[in-house]
């Protein structure tokens, strides 16, 4: 029969990039902590999807909504960067150098995983491409098949908008690569030397 430590263990080895021994350091590492930080990183967690919602414009996760990156009257509103997850927004904000707004597909095109165009947040974005004012959409998906199926639909999907050019990111980003991974410097060439459709 599990106790609770099993059971902690178990719970944390389900996250992404935990295995079953660094689920252990963790839990053995909580036991030893002061119970202040323990009160703390439990309320936390149980406000995490209670305070943090998608952006209403974008798809970020946010507590305020519209979030900070949208509302922000000082980033380049004529350019969207567009990512399928939303801890891509995290990854590029915190490598620095892009000024303009994001846009959160949600996914990417993966027929064999049930994800077809219509489950990712495109139309919204279309939307917001058919307001005007827009004259770049760099599409930053993951250089993966799906990734650049998704890339292609997109580009295809936004022709009829001859007044806004897509980009796609440079290479330099690693095939098979997440964004989520990469470092500052293979993130900002990318940026720098990316092409046309």
């Amino acid at each position: 029969m599990a106790n609770i430590i099993d059971e902690l263990t178990a719970s944390f080895s389900r996250l992404p990039g935990i295995g079953k021994k660094s689920a252990g350091r963790i839990v053995n590492f909580l036991l030893k902590a002061d119970k202040f930080y323990i009160e703390n990183f439990s309320r936390q967690l149980l406000d995490l999807q209670k305070k943090i919602k998608p952006c209403s414009v974008c798809g970020a996760w946010t507590e305020t909504d519209p979030c900070p990156i949208c509302s922000n009257p000082a980033r380049d509103d004529q350019t969207i960067c567009v990512v399928e997850q939303p801890q891509d927004v995290q990854t590029i904000e915190a490598a620095g150098g892009y000024t303009g707004l994001f846009h959160v597909l949600g996914g990417v095109i993966d027929p064999l995983e049930g994800m077809g165009p219509d489950q990712l947040n495109i139309a919204s974005l279309c939307n917001r491409v058919a307001r005007g004012g827009i004259k770049e959409i760099i599409v930053a998906t993951n250089p993966t098949h799906a990734g650049d199926a998704t890339a292609m639909y997109i580009q295809q999907i936004l022709q009829p908008y001859t007044q806004t050019k897509v980009t796609r990111l440079a290479t330099g980003i690693p095939v098979g690569g997440d964004l989520e991974y990469l470092d500052r410097l293979t993130l900002a060439r990318s940026f720098r030397g990316r092409s046309e459709f």
